[in-house]
């Protein structure tokens, strides 16, 4: 006599749907080396940072990770979802590589601008992107400042625009006697920008003079106030980069503000700006020599 098939008389087993059969046992078969590599790149794709760069790292390895897994599913005829969904995201992180990538084309900038945004911007984190607004901003071309020309005159020249030095050297009097020397990368009028408020007029309190012809970019105040009230961020990065600059003129006029007998002017005493000119402009052009010795 068999034993009754107790199975068939339980009705409440659910038998397997001969559709979708269960996995009774794992494969012995390890998955391929494409498999491996697009997880692989996923990892290195969702790992990217941020920024523009960051964007174009992590697009690119996104999209030929999806593009290894569709490689992956084409293997298997059962896998048609998920060959047409990695090809979904593969082509768009594509077009989004590329529209990354055009963005920085178009962000290209002359030598000059370039090298400003290298020294002073990149390395407060500003991206190509907020530099691109920032340029776009100023006056379209860089202007020239010819040798023995003034770029503002004590008590003459009006203060409305704020420039930045991209070639050349500058030399800042006051009454006649020698103040300081403004180097490529240094604000021409931060001390003068700093001093007003947007609604206020001035006019300069030294005057500026160039030894060598010079090239500059500027930004007229009211389009800068107007960039500033659009973008908080640059409003305080500005505001970061004057300030230093204030901070790196006054430690040039106290480095080297001393008498003959080696010791120091105290900057607020009013007769600092009586002392002779030569023994200043000596000690300005050795400190920009050899600025290891301070």
């Amino acid at each position: 006599m068999e034993p009754p098939d107790f199975a068939a008389l339980n009705l409440t087993h659910e038998r397997p749907s001969p559709g979708h059969p269960l996995c009774e046992a794992w494969g012995s078969r390890a998955e391929g080396p494409v498999f491996h590599l697009a997880h692989i790149l996923l990892f290195l794709g969702f790992s990217g940072g941020s920024g523009s760069y960051g964007r174009l790292y992590s697009f690119t390895l996104l999209s030929l990770g999806f593009l290894c897994s569709s490689l992956e599913s084409w293997s298997d005829p059962c896998t048609v979802e998920s060959l047409l969904w990695n090809l979904a995201l593969s082509c768009a992180c594509l077009g989004q590589t590329v529209l990354v990538a055009f963005r920085l084309r178009s962000l290209s900038f002359s030598g000059e601008l370039r090298g400003l945004y290298d020294g002073v911007f990149r390395r407060l984190g500003v991206s190509l992107a907020h530099f691109g607004e920032i340029i776009a901003c100023s006056d379209p071309d860089a202007r020239v400042l010819e040798k023995d020309h003034c770029f503002a005159v004590e008590g003459k020249t009006a203060i409305d625009k704020l420039s930045v030095l991209l070639t050349g050297r500058v030399r800042v009097t006051v009454r006649g006697e020698f103040l300081h020397y403004i180097y490529p990368f240094q604000f021409l009028d931060s001390p003068e920008w700093d001093s007003l408020r947007p609604s206020e007029e001035g006019f300069f309190q030294v005057t500026l003079h160039a030894d060598e012809t010079c090239h500059y970019v500027c930004w007229r105040r009211k389009k800068l106030y107007l960039l500033f009230a659009k973008h908080r961020y640059i409003a305080r990065i500005f505001a970061l980069v004057v300030r230093n600059d204030i901070a790196e003129k006054l430690y040039s006029l106290s480095d080297k503000a001393v008498d003959r007998s080696g010791h120091r002017y105290d900057l607020r005493l009013p007769t600092f700006c009586h002392q002779p000119a030569t023994s200043v402009e000596e000690a300005d052009e050795e400190r920009r020599v050899d600025p290891l010795q301070h």
